[in-house]
């Protein structure tokens, strides 16, 4: 599975910024699945959307989760918004900040792409804070 992947810099930079960000219990269930069929993509996004455009240094990775975030909105990318607004928790990106870029996506975007990522936003903070609230109480 992830063992056949061609590693390279830019792949081992990807890999680390990825998991910084989306955190290694996402990236390892990812790698769980990869086939053959996927592997090269899999390799694309981890060298050129991590390893390249996160891995960046003009940009903070909070700065970089926010644009994330607007795009994925604009764009109605629901499923890769609501992991985006999770890795908020390790980018520093806080609620406001999405908040305010989904704001930006009303203007820009439209009102109901920004409605609904507000949707999934709320859902995914509300079970941000379940899960934490569980974890304090064990």
């Amino acid at each position: 599975m992830a063992d056949h992947f061609e590693k390279n810099e830019r792949f081992d930079q990807g890999m680390k910024t990825r998991r910084s960000v989306l955190g290694d219990a996402h990236v390892d269930r990812a790698q769980t699945v990869t086939t053959g069929f996927d592997r090269p993509f899999q390799q694309l996004i981890t060298e050129a959307a991590w390893g390249t455009v996160w891995s960046g240094n003009h940009w903070t990775k909070r700065e970089r989760s926010m644009v994330t975030i607007a795009l994925l909105a604009a764009l109605g990318q629901d499923d890769e918004l609501a992991m985006h607004v999770s890795a908020t928790a390790n980018t520093g990106a806080s609620p406001g900040d999405i908040r305010e870029a989904l704001l930006h996506v009303a203007i820009y975007a439209g009102v109901p792409a920004a409605n609904h990522a507000i949707k999934i936003a709320k859902r995914v903070y509300d079970e941000m804070d379940a899960d934490k609230t569980s974890r304090e109480e064990t």
